[in-house]
């Protein structure tokens, strides 16, 4: 999917327009060593909730099963890339998918070499599309630590709404910490 520009409301009327080239794709048996350094970066393991390093072994038995419907498997994984052909740049999720009440939460991780770079808010643009357009969902909505100031800006940049504060929710090693609560209404 190759963009050039594109507009999308996104809750209060507000309108985000952007010009780029970004590509979101299927998971490929060629990712594994990609998966495999992104999965196992102690970094980020307090926003994925990791606790241990991930196998090849395991990432090769979750590329097998990757392409499965996401109507089934209520989670989709797409690879962020700078155009059609080029190197991954990070992923982007869409998990706990709700049938019922049509919505989904998004988790996004960018390589750490490819941050600050505008990838991970034209990601979240292209996924709102896809996720409204293609999988008809009603609402997405993100969890994020309130210390993770990257990401507030991300999703409040990306027309996301900051509905509520969790107290104490996520355990770090350094204590408890709040996670922030953010939906984007795709639907009228």
């Amino acid at each position: 999917m190759l963009v050039t520009s594109y507009s999308m409301p996104c809750g209060a009327g507000r309108v985000v327009v952007y010009f780029y080239r970004m590509h979101l794709r299927a998971l490929e048996p060629d990712d594994l060593e990609f998966l495999y350094a992104l999965e196992n970066d102690p970094d980020i393991w307090g926003v994925s909730d990791t606790l241990a390093p991930v196998s090849r072994h395991a990432l090769r038995e979750y590329l097998e099963h990757a392409g499965a419907d996401f109507y089934v498997v209520r989670q989709l994984r797409l690879v962020i890339t700078t155009d059609i052909g080029s190197p991954a740049v990070g992923v982007v999720d869409l998990f706990d998918y709700d049938p019922l009440h049509q919505r989904a939460g998004v988790g996004i991780t960018i390589l750490a070499r490819e941050r600050q770079n505008g990838y991970a808010q034209q990601a979240v643009e292209l996924l709102k599309k896809h996720a409204r357009n293609v999988l008809r969902l009603h609402q997405i909505y993100a969890t994020v630590g309130a210390n993770n100031l990257p990401s507030m800006r991300l999703f409040a940049a990306a027309g996301f709404r900051q509905v509520g504060t969790r107290q104490a929710w996520l355990r770090t090693a350094t204590g408890w910490q709040d996670a922030v609560e953010w939906q984007c209404l795709l639907s009228s």
